[in-house]
């Protein structure tokens, strides 16, 4: 369902990003801002649930010498994404795939950086923690995942402020009633989590020095460093 929502969208998706993003610029700088690496270092990056690859051009952008795995559901959405990572391909590379059930693409020794934007809300919370578990092992040791994404208020009356404030924020920014309504749809699939929730199972799985680098409302930038391997040694769960 969620796949077949996003493929419909791919072609109009972007456009409607800063509408539909209060906060747009702070909310993928926070991404960037939380990244430590020199821009000149050669990284290995995996983006999950990249869609039309917005956030991975930002960190393409700013690293020159990144390279990028682009991981969605939608083949649409990749589609898009190819057309705009189109002047260097050799950087990139496109792989769709159900992130959630299937096995993280392999790199030899880790990445350095899992991103993802705007996606792992859509999992169950069991998937979720276990997204999380797979992400870790997926990082070299020194390793950042970075998610930004959408998070439930801390109790039910202030998820229902929260919603107002985004819908007032959309309006006033000019979405058209057919971005909005399409978004509205595309958010019955949302299983978002509290903040909090989620910093634990981060640090549940492992996760070291695991903080918020920006909250606004509903939007919220978050994630943690792989410090060391586990004790026996960092196994796989992509062989």
């Amino acid at each position: 369902m969620i796949g077949a929502l996003f493929g419909e969208a791919a072609r109009d998706y972007d456009r409607a990003r800063r509408h539909l993003v209060p906060g747009f610029d702070g909310f993928y700088g926070a991404v960037l801002e939380s990244v430590p690496f020199e821009t000149e270092k050669e990284i290995r990056v995996l983006d999950l649930g990249a869609g039309t690859g917005l956030l991975s051009a930002m960190v393409a952008e700013k690293f020159p010498r990144a390279r990028v795995t682009l991981v969605d559901l939608s083949v649409e959405m990749l589609r898009v994404a190819r057309r705009r990572l189109a002047e260097e391909p050799a950087r990139f590379e496109f792989r769709n795939m159900d992130y959630a059930r299937k096995p993280l693409p392999r790199t030899g020794g880790g990445y350095d950086l899992v991103v993802s934007a705007l996606s792992v809300h859509h999992l169950t919370h069991g998937d979720k923690k276990e997204l999380f578990e797979k992400v870790r092992r997926s990082l070299a040791v020194g390793g950042y995942f970075v998610n930004a994404d959408q998070i439930a208020g801390d109790t039910p009356e202030e998820d229902g402020r929260h919603g107002e404030w985004w819908l007032r924020r959309v309006r006033e920014a000019g979405v058209s009633e057919e971005d909005l309504a399409a978004a509205l749809l595309r958010m019955r699939a949302d299983r978002n989590a509290t903040l909090a929730e989620q910093l634990g199972w981060l640090e549940e799985a492992g996760f070291e020095g695991v903080g918020c680098r920006y909250k606004d409302h509903r939007f919220a930038v978050y994630g943690g460093k792989k410090e060391h391997e586990d004790s026996e040694g960092g196994k796989e769960d992509n062989e």
